[in-house]
């Protein structure tokens, strides 16, 4: 990865819903020391440990996750059910 995480830092993450795969949200995830790969870190969200590594697009920012969702996705939740 170009970015180097620091255990601690709090980043931000475009997770999909597992049970409905059209909808992805922006949550807010810790970086820490995978417990089961000493020097290792990984991202701690919903009480589980998920790889830190390129295959996840990993922000420093709320509002630049956020910028990122609305070009990935375009319209919010809210306005596609409105229309």
């Amino acid at each position: 990865m170009e970015q180097n995480y620091n255990p601690g830092q709090i980043v931000y993450v475009i997770i999909r819903n597992p049970h409905a795969q059209d909808v992805a949200n922006v949550q807010e995830a810790a970086v820490v020391q995978h417990p089961e790969s000493p020097g290792q870190l990984a991202l701690f969200l919903y009480e589980t440990y998920y790889p830190l590594n390129d295959a996840v697009a990993v922000y420093t920012s709320a509002n630049e996750a956020e910028m990122a969702y609305q070009e990935a996705f375009g319209l919010t939740e809210i306005e596609d059910y409105y229309g």
